[in-house]
């Protein structure tokens, strides 16, 4: 029923509905946001808003806003990256684009010693997205890292392709709901390939960045990394999501790196997260509700 009445709801209710999600409507609210999650202890990585573009000029507009990010982030000496999602940077109507664009915001970081994590989207640009990964990588580029989802059938082949590279990783479930043929359906199967995933990349030698709110899937990993280095993987959740047990990680002693998504389309993202997965919905209209409750 939320899913299905979103649209049909005043943007000024939809804007205070994901507030706590989204750092603002500029970068200047997304610095801010890193600041006080930097003294919190928490480390950031910042996406611009924006994916899915259908030209050329609004690709290049989301390149020059990334670059302008590394260069905030830069001159504050924030403990930050920036996140991106090839789509907006044109992968669905021109390869060549991307991986030119791509290329220079990577470039730009590296300048700077910071880090570029290639989000991973929906199925149907996951093979583009890998292949401009290894590109990078294979070009000498080590200041760049991907995501993999579990909900999809084929990421643990994945991992076995992307051996070579030892691949910096965020690991999420995966918030696109995509069809049975290609990824998981059961919440039971997304969490077991989860740790199927998990094993396999660290058995690899691969950094880990397990991206989760789950606490069953939370506290198998803790368990799967006990004993090891601190700086051998990291933990990461979204912005304003269980913000006090992000609090305990980081006082237990674990690295931690909060999601900050930024940009004037925070209407067109969270009309789009809420309607791609209705538990996401429900996970924010609980989380709203609650908010409302005093004492809570």
């Amino acid at each position: 029923m939320i899913v299905r009445v979103l649209p049909a709801v005043p943007r000024s209710i939809v804007q205070r509905l994901s507030a706590p999600y989204i750092a603002g409507a500029t970068l200047e609210d997304a610095r801010a946001v890193v600041a006080r999650l930097n003294l919190e202890g928490k480390a950031a990585t910042v996406d611009v808003l924006g994916e899915e573009v259908t030209a050329p000029a609004e690709a290049e507009k989301v390149a020059s806003a990334y670059h302008a990010v590394l260069d905030a982030l830069a001159a504050d000496r924030s403990d930050a990256n920036v996140s991106v999602k090839l789509t907006a940077l044109g992968l669905e109507f021109d390869v060549d684009l991307c991986r030119s664009l791509l290329a220079t915001v990577v470039a730009d970081a590296a300048a700077r010693r910071m880090f570029v994590r290639i989000d991973m989207e929906h199925s149907d640009v996951v093979d583009d997205t890998l292949r401009l990964y290894r590109e990078l990588r294979e070009s000498g580029r080590d200041n760049v890292g991907i995501v993999l989802q579990s909900r999809l059938r084929r990421t643990l082949r994945d991992v076995g392709a992307l051996a070579d590279l030892e691949p910096n990783v965020r690991l999420c479930k995966g918030i696109y709901l995509e069809p049975p043929s290609v990824a998981y359906t059961g919440h039971r199967q997304i969490r077991e390939n989860f740790l199927r995933v998990l094993e396999a990349l660290l058995a690899g030698g691969s950094y880990v960045g397990v991206a989760t709110h789950d606490e069953y899937l939370l506290e198998r990993s803790l368990a799967r990394v006990a004993g090891m280095e601190r700086t051998g993987y990291e933990l990461q959740m979204l912005l304003g999501v269980r913000e006090q047990r992000a609090a305990e990680l980081v006082e237990e002693g674990h690295h931690l790196r909060v999601y900050v998504p930024y940009g004037n389309r925070w209407y067109e993202y969270s009309l789009r997260r809420l309607q791609e997965n209705p538990a996401v919905a429900g996970m924010v209209a609980k989380a709203t509700l609650l908010r409302a409750i005093p004492g809570r």
